[in-house]
C-alpha cells in the first residue's frame, strides 16, 4: 500500500475539526499514528514530522502570561474522569435534538433516559436516522448544537450510568 498524500492531508485535516485525539493505522508495509496534543497533530513514522494546526480560536480574551510566569489553571473534571458515557454519532450527517423544528428536543440536560431511548436524529443522505441511548442514566451535557454537521465517532452527549 502505497501513501497518497492528498489523502494523508485530508485525514489530517478531518481529525484536526474532531474531538479525536489519536489514530493509528498499521499495514505490513508501515505504521502511522496520529495525536493531537496542544493544538498540532504528531504523525509517527520511520520518521518524525510535525504539521501545526490552526489555533482554536480563543475561548476567552485574556492577556498572555509572561513566559517565566506560572501558569495555574482551575478546571473542572472531564467527563471522562467523571466516568461519564459518551453517546456518539454512527455516521457522518446534521445532527438534530428535535423530530422537527416546531417540536420539543428528545432530550434536555439533566433529563433521565433509558436504554433505546431516541434521544436526537442524524440526518444522512436525506434520511432520518434515530439515535437511540444505549445505556439509562441521566443526560450531563449536550455537545453538539442542533443543525451542526458531526462526523462518525463524534461525540454528541455525555450520559452519566444510573
Amino acid at each position: 500500500m502505497s501513501i497518497n498524500f492528498a489523502e494523508l492531508r485530508e485525514l489530517l485535516g478531518a481529525i484536526s475539526q474532531t474531538d479525536i485525539t489519536e489514530v493509528t493505522l498499521e499495514t505490513d508495509e508501515f505504521k502511522l499514528s496520529v495525536r493531537k496534543a496542544n493544538s498540532s497533530i504528531l504523525l509517527e513514522t520511520p520518521t518524525v514530522v510535525t504539521t501545526p494546526l490552526p489555533a482554536p480560536p480563543p475561548m476567552v480574551s485574556s492577556t498572555p502570561a509572561p513566559e517565566s510566569a506560572p501558569v495555574l489553571e482551575v478546571a473542572s473534571p472531564s467527563p471522562l474522569e467523571q466516568k461519564w458515557t459518551a453517546i456518539t454519532s454512527p455516521m457522518v450527517g446534521t445532527f438534530y435534538r428535535a423530530p422537527a423544528p416546531d417540536e420539543p428536543p428528545f432530550v434536555e440536560v439533566g433529563d433521565s433516559i433509558r436504554k433505546e431511548q431516541t434521544v436526537c436524529i442524524i440526518e444522512a443522505m436525506k434520511l432520518m436516522n434515530e439515535i437511540e441511548a444505549e445505556i439509562s442514566g441521566q443526560v450531563m451535557e449536550i455537545v453538539v448544537a442542533n443543525g451542526e454537521p458531526v462526523e462518525y465517532g463524534q461525540t454528541l452527549m455525555w450520559i452519566k450510568p444510573a
